[in-house]
């Protein structure tokens, strides 16, 4: 079977325009330090068959430096999570040791919050 029609990420399927090309349209967000961030700690059990998960929003930078944020969080709390859309997310009712660990490594919080 041919894959001529096949769909690529961002969703087309076809153009009619001979000099149409997908071009890669990413923006390099440079990563703010530490101190600039401005970074929120939510407690969230939605859509998550009833499981509690800490949710850090408001990072701002790039995706290999939201994972390795990510993986570090992980490890000082010890459970699993992920990282997605931005959002690090952290199994389990973490939010006080996401807290202690953001502060002692110099981020700025801008609240702490729960659902």
């Amino acid at each position: 079977m041919s894959k001529k029609n096949k769909p690529d990420a961002r969703g087309f399927v076809y153009s009619t325009n001979p000099d149409f090309s997908f071009e890669h349209e990413q923006e390099m967000q440079e990563t703010l330090p530490p101190a600039k961030q401005k970074l929120t700690i939510h407690l969230d059990t939605k859509h998550r068959g009833g499981k509690t998960v800490s949710i850090v929003k408001g990072f701002v930078g790039t995706e290999e430096d939201a994972d390795t944020l990510g993986k570090k969080l992980k490890q000082f709390c010890g459970t699993g999570g992920s990282v997605k859309d931005g959002e690090i997310i952290i199994q389990g009712d973490q939010r006080d040791k996401i807290l202690q660990w953001l502060q002692k490594n110099g981020y700025q919080l801008a609240k702490k919050s729960g659902a």
